[in-house]
């Protein structure tokens, strides 16, 4: 099993100095083999030069009008790139909308982005946080024109993308440096991969989470025989335990459609029916990316899994998943502990995620 990890960043930076190659050179981020492959843009291949660039601008307060705020002031690496808050804190303390999502494995997830999926690649969705109100409150003439000034910025930007003159630098330029580094952010090492690979075992009761979490009642195994089913793999589908796809989940009741206070993906179909349905997020290191859902009102696992378990408020287009588990608190716990072997140590302390 080859572990994730792509050329350290010392040694970016040293080529990129000493180096200087003429034109971008490629590099292989390494994958685990039970992953499908990323895909990656034809006019985005991910280099050594684009990696060392995206992961600067990721750490670098520029990107905002005011210099105060990062990509990574919604996104730590301790925190498996959240940020701990019910709801992300942008300029001057101005309140977003929503949950910060994590970004671990972002690379697979090829579909559409954000909670209500307006994004449609990840080069796209690197440009949104920089001109909304909320977030990074600028705009993209502003910062175009900040990063063709700076002495440091436009030459990596030139050998990046082999750019000539100066105004060919573009927003889109600045996409697809930030999309090269979030391409790299791979997790695989955790304790639930390594029972996948035969280098460990579930304790007892992180075995039965897991077997409520795959609904594994029905299986021939006579010793789950009578569980109750979690329902929950069907939309959090592994590797990644996530399906990529929108649903309401019962947060809230709405006796009509209209009556969803944050309409979610219908902001962008314009269908009714997507009123208060979200996009299923990736369960991988879920331990470390509280709060939960997508406006973070539950501070625990627990809770979730309360929340489910309750069956969920009612509207017209609840998932059909949705409804009463009948688990024991003891059932309850396991699921819990079986989340918290999706925990990857390796991944939230690899120093070539860090700045």
């Amino acid at each position: 099993m080859i572990k994730p990890r792509v050329l350290g960043f010392w040694a970016i930076l040293l080529c990129l100095t000493g180096c200087q190659p003429a034109l971008p050179a490629p590099v292989a981020v390494s994958e685990p083999e039970h992953f499908a492959k990323i895909l990656y843009p034809e006019d985005n291949p991910t280099t050594i030069e684009g990696l060392a660039l995206g992961k600067q601008l990721f750490y670098d307060p520029i990107l905002s009008v005011d210099s105060t705020i990062s990509c990574s002031s919604c996104h730590l690496p301790e925190l498996a790139f959240t940020d701990g808050r019910s709801v992300s804190v942008g300029i001057n303390g101005r309140i977003g909308k929503r949950n910060s999502p994590g970004l671990a494995n972002i690379g697979y997830l090829h579909q559409t982005l954000f909670w209500d999926g307006r994004a449609d690649d990840l080069e796209t969705q690197a440009l949104h946080p920089v001109a909304d109100p909320n977030e990074m409150g600028g705009s993209w003439p502003l910062l175009i024109s900040k990063l063709r000034r700076n002495e440091n910025y436009w030459p990596a930007f030139q050998r990046t993308f082999g750019l000539i003159e100066i105004r060919e630098l573009t927003p889109d330029h600045v996409g697809k440096a930030l999309a090269q580094f979030q391409r790299s952010l791979i997790s695989s090492d955790s304790k639930y991969d390594r029972v996948e690979r035969g280098e460990a075992d579930f304790t007892e009761v992180e075995k039965l989470g897991h077997a409520i979490f795959f609904d594994l009642a029905d299986e021939p195994d006579p010793e789950f025989h009578g569980l109750p089913t979690g329902e929950c793999a069907h939309c959090h589908i592994p590797p990644h335990f996530t399906n990529q796809r929108f649903f309401n989940n019962g947060l809230d009741e709405a006796l009509l459609l209209e009556d969803f206070k944050d309409i979610g993906r219908a902001l962008v179909t314009g269908s009714v029916y997507d009123n208060g349905t979200f996009r299923t997020p990736g369960l991988r290191n879920v331990a470390l990316t509280a709060p939960y859902m997508h406006d973070g009102r539950f501070n625990t696992l627990k809770e979730v899994i309360s929340h489910y378990n309750s069956g969920g408020q009612y509207a017209e287009n609840r998932n059909a998943n949705i409804f009463k588990l009948g688990l024991s608190p003891d059932q309850e716990g396991a699921l819990v502990a079986f989340l918290h072997t999706l925990t990857d140590s390796s991944f939230v302390n690899n120093a070539d995620y860090h700045q």
